[in-house]
Parts: structure tokens; C-alpha cells; sequence
């Protein structure tokens, strides 16, 4: 009798023996289960802030001036720095344009001030008009900040003397030094200058004071508030009063320094030092300043004095027939190459004081004056617009009120009672008793412990009158 077997499976079918059968199951197992266990065993690659990041949001609060820090980066790598920079929000808060500005002063500052602003516009945004516009529009912002000088040339070139920190690095990293823009890249960089200082507004970035690229990450950034971006700029402003228009509340002096560093690329800046980091009053000191309208010849030495005793202050008399746009170059030359230097001037010879300090009068008198802190970086020059015209009431002295001379003492007579002795006269510190009118003194009534004292007034006794008696 013939034994049925069971249908043969695939593999019989292929022609596929049992031993190969089992090893390509395996490898087929293996196959699986090996990548498996590779992501099962390979740690989670999660982005996280490098812990050496520090970052501020303190807002300042309007009774605080904002401080203005050297430029300091942190320490991460482009692309961390582009995460960083990514993960931080734009601000939902309105963006206002900022209001136009207008230049103004003499011929010669006023070309000092497109210079300057020209050459913060192509170091720092290269030969692009766009991002040229954005930076421009920054550095006036900045200048009618309190926070920052108020001239073009002292935003852009504040903490130069610094070898690094300063607030547009190419002042101080020696860029200037290493390559200079061609003629025709100054003249557009010169061409957005002047529309950026006769009245044009880059109205995206807002109230903008700082910015920065998006590959570094300054200790500021995440403390302002991010308002745009051009290009692979992001600008902030500050927050909170600080940030809005209302801030921006200072004028434009209207005198602009020399700035040696300048005089490499442009020809309104004279005097170029020979250290490029001296400062650059020390550069305006070195030659006169292209304000004064006077010859240096016709300065005679005895024009420029020598200093008070403590060897920093200047009492001068104006020379006569002196422009008083040439006041500051006296005293720039006058003050030379000293860290802090008081210069004050006046054009009466017979009111000028021989030494300090001065009377209220003399104060009140003085024509001009100039202080100079390079510690502080500090330099104002000031006129009294009394007896001189001025184009900003910023270039004003406050009015000095005189003092009022302090009136004589009063002697009191000694009063001499009957049988009683009279004290000396002009005793201080004693209370006389006044003579009586007819009515009681407010009495003080003592005042129990953790009440306050209080006075009130005793009415007058009254008087009957006595019948007249007939004699």
C-alpha cells in the first residue's frame, strides 16, 4: 500500500537545502536586530546653550543710565553661535522710525562728520548700501542717546584708544591699517553719509543701538530686544524706557574732533599721529583744528599761559580779534597732551582771575570754557552765548545767578530790667522772652511716648472792668 506524504514546502520546491535555508535566516535575523541595537545604544545628540554662555536680562530701569560696555564676545563657535542666535525672539513690541536728522555747523565739521560716518558704514557693513543704511542710521541713533557722545565722530570712533572693547572694532583691531576702500567704494560709502545727515531715515531698524552678525554672540544680546535683521545683521535696541523715543532725547553739538586715525582715508582729517592709538584730542593738539579760523602764527606764546599751580587749569584772556570757532583749538593747543586739562577764557582782560577758585562773578563772566578727561573720555567746550552766537543751545554755558552778599547780623540791644543786671550783648544760641501783647503763647502740651507732639493755643482771660468809684 502506497504512504501519502505531505505537500513540500517553498524551500523543496526551490531546491533549496535545509542547512542554507537555516543560515540565510540568520543573516536575515542579523540584519535586523544589529541596527536595532545600534540606536538603541547611541546616546540622544540634544543642542544645549554651552555652559560658559552668559547671558543678562536685566532691564534698566529709567532713574539708571544704561552703561555702555567694550564689545565682548562669547566664547562658542559660528554654528553654535547662529543656534544661539536663532533661539532668541523678535520683539512684538511697535517698531518706530526713528526722526530724521539734520547736520549743522561749520563747513569743515561738517565734512569730518560724513567722513566719519562714512568710515563706520563701509568697515563695518562693507560696500553694500543696504546694510551701509542700517549702520548709519545706528550711529545717529546712538548719538542722540544719553548714553553715547554727541558727535558723529565721537560714536564712532568711542574706546579707540583701547587695543581691543572699543565700540566699532575696526577702530581698534588696526583694520584702517590693513586695507583701505577704492575710490569709488569711499564715494558711495560718502554718498549714503551725507543722505543719512541731511534728513534720510532707514526707517526698519527702528531705535536701534546695537547690533551684530549673526555668527559671534555678544554678552548683550539676549539682555536687549531683537528688532530686525538686514542681511546677517541683527539689530536690538535697549529694553524697556531706554529702547523707546522717548530717550532719544539728546541734541547734536555741532562740533566735530579731529580724528587722526582718519586722516589715512580722509583729506577733512589732518594731523594723523604717528601711534595710531593716541587719542584723538591728542591728535587735534598736535596741529590746529580745522575749526579755527586763525593762523597758528598769529598766536602769539604769550597767548597760550602758563597753567595754575596745579598744573592742569588754564586762566586765559581771549586774544582780541579772535573767531570763536577758534576758542577750542586754543584750548586743544593750550591743554596739549594732558589727561585732564580746565580751560577757561574771557574776553574782558580785566575779568580774568589771576588764580582759583573762582567768584560767582567771575563764573558768571567766563566766555568759554573747555574740560578735558581722557580717563572719562570726556571733552566739551562750551560758550557763553551771551556774547556769542552759537548754532545749538547745546554748545551753551548755564547762566550762573551771583551770589547775594550774606547781610550783616543784627546786634540786639541788651534789655535792662529793674534790679536786674544787663547780660551781654550778641549772645548767641539764646531765646529771649518776648514781652507780652495781651494774649497767651501757644502752650506745648507734652506728648505721650509714641504720639507726636502738638500745640494748641490757650484762649485769653477775660477782663472784667472795674466800676468807676465816685469820690
Amino acid at each position: 500500500m502506497a504512504t501519502t506524504l505531505p505537500p513540500l514546502g517553498l524551500p523543496h520546491r526551490l531546491g533549496i537545502p535545509l542547512p542554507i535555508l537555516g543560515i540565510l535566516l540568520v543573516i536575515g535575523l542579523a540584519a535586523l536586530a544589529i541596527p536595532a541595537l545600534i540606536v538603541a545604544k547611541t546616546p540622544r545628540v540634544v543642542f544645549q546653550k554651552p555652559p560658559h554662555v552668559v547671558i543678562s536680562t536685566r532691564v534698566v530701569p529709567r532713574t539708571e543710565l544704561p552703561a555702555v560696555e567694550p564689545v565682548k564676545l562669547q566664547q562658542v563657535t559660528e554654528t553654535d553661535a547662529k543656534t544661539i542666535n536663532a533661539a532668541i525672539p523678535f520683539s512684538t513690541a511697535p517698531n518706530p522710525a526713528a526722526r530724521a536728522f539734520r547736520i549743522f555747523g561749520s563747513l569743515d565739521s561738517q565734512a569730518r562728520a560724513v567722513d566719519c560716518l562714512a568710515a563706520g558704514v563701509y568697515y563695518e557693513a562693507g560696500d553694500d548700501a543696504v546694510g551701509q543704511r542700517a549702520v548709519a542710521q545706528v550711529i545717529l541713533n546712538r548719538m542722540r542717546h544719553p548714553a553715547f557722545p554727541k558727535t558723529v565722530c565721537g560714536v564712532v570712533f568711542q574706546g579707540q584708544e583701547r587695543s581691543t572693547g572699543c565700540q566699532f572694532t575696526f577702530t581698534c583691531d588696526g583694520a584702517m591699517l590693513r586695507y583701505k576702500p577704492t575710490a569709488a567704494a569711499w564715494g558711495r560709502a560718502q554718498a549714503v553719509a551725507r543722505m543719512a545727515l541731511n534728513g534720510s531715515v532707514y526707517a526698519p531698524v527702528g531705535h536701534a543701538t546695537h547690533y551684530h552678525t549673526d555668527w559671534v554672540v555678544p554678552y548683550w544680546s539676549a539682555s536687549l530686544e531683537k528688532i530686525t535683521e538686514v542681511h546677517t545683521h541683527l539689530f536690538f535696541r535697549w529694553t524697556g524706557w531706554w529702547g523707546t523715543p522717548p530717550a532719544f532725547t539728546r541734541a547734536y553739538t555741532g562740533i566735530e574732533p579731529n580724528i587722526g586715525k582718519m586722516a589715512l582715508i580722509s583729506t577733512s582729517h589732518t594731523g594723523a599721529p604717528t601711534d595710531p592709538s593716541l587719542l584723538p584730542e591728542a591728535a587735534a593738539a598736535a596741529s590746529l583744528d580745522p575749526l579755527a579760523s586763525v593762523d597758528p602764527a598769529s598766536i602769539k606764546a604769550s597767548d597760550v599761559p602758563a597753567p595754575t599751580p596745579d598744573g592742569n587749569s588754564f586762566l586765559v584772556t581771549i586774544p582780541k580779534g579772535m573767531s570763536p570757532d577758534s576758542f577750542a583749538s586754543l584750548a586743544i593747543r593750550t591743554c596739549g597732551e594732558r589727561t585732564y586739562c580746565k580751560f577757561m577764557a574771557w574776553a574782558d582782560p580785566g575779568k580774568t582771575p589771576r588764580n582759583l577758585p573762582l567768584g560767582s562773578s567771575q563764573v558768571a563772566s567766563m566766555s568759554f570754557s573747555y574740560l578735558r578727561d581722557q580717563n572719562q573720555g570726556f571733552a566739551k567746550a562750551l560758550w557763553n552765548c551771551d556774547q556769542y552766537q552759537r548754532p545749538s543751545p547745546v554748545q551753551c554755558m548755564r547762566a550762573q545767578p551771583l551770589a547775594r552778599p550774606a547781610p550783616p547780623p543784627v546786634e540786639t540791644a541788651p534789655t535792662t530790667e529793674p534790679g536786674r543786671p544787663a547780660g551781654p550783648a550778641g549772645l548767641s544760641g539764646v531765646r529771649r522772652k518776648e514781652p507780652s501783647t495781651g494774649s497767651t503763647p501757644p502752650v506745648a502740651e507734652p506728648a505721650p511716648i509714641g504720639r507726636p507732639q502738638r500745640s494748641f493755643t490757650l484762649p485769653a482771660p477775660k477782663v472784667t472792668p472795674t466800676p468807676a468809684t465816685r469820690p
